[in-house]
């Protein structure tokens, strides 16, 4: 009882976008079995994301399926001051192609549907992205996860590089004033 009461809660800080539903047509003797498959993204608004496929015979069946799934497949994003990403990054998937830039504040979530049902989720609010290439609503979801994927913070680079993230900053601002000072 008290394990059934922890996994609702657990679930009930979970955001699900339906991103996309397709029917699919089997014929057999008598006429047409309908199936139905569904692409939904999961969320905590917190810097998880995932994204899950589901099939079944009715819509909320699939949908149930595909939001399990999701919750399976999480990743962790780290995000600049829990709104934006910390530097542009690309993704790319089959022929889809992402392009997610970090923007100021105010911004809102320039993004078309699939990418922008991955934000929203996520919890980003400032974002300006771009699909290139193809417009198929898996590619595209699974082209900005791997995007995401390789989204990095300061306090990771300079783990990575054994160094402190204000040294690392400052390296960054020196850098831009030298470009600003040959301008």
């Amino acid at each position: 009882m008290a394990r059934e009461r922890d996994r609702e809660e657990r679930d009930s800080e979970f955001v699900d976008k339906l991103v996309h539903i397709n029917r699919v047509a089997k014929v057999v003797k008598g006429g047409r079995r309908f199936g139905f498959a569904a692409l939904v993204v999961v969320g905590d608004q917190k810097g998880r994301v995932g994204y899950g496929h589901g099939k079944a015979r009715e819509v909320p069946e699939a949908i149930r399926k595909a939001t399990e799934s999701a919750k399976r497949s999480m990743i962790r994003v780290p995000l600049r001051e829990g709104r934006t990403l910390h530097h542009d990054v690309n993704g790319r998937w089959g022929a889809g192609r992402v392009v997610m830039r970090a923007a100021p504040a105010g911004t809102g979530i320039i993004a078309g549907g699939p990418m922008r049902a991955v934000f929203e989720t996520l919890g980003v609010q400032d974002v300006v992205a771009k699909s290139l290439g193809s417009s198929n609503p898996y590619n595209m979801v699974r082209a900005a996860f791997e995007a995401l994927k390789n989204e990095d913070s300061p306090r990771s680079v300079a783990a990575r590089r054994g160094m402190k993230v204000a040294s690392l900053q400052a390296r960054r601002r020196d850098i831009d004033s030298d470009a600003s000072a040959e301008a």
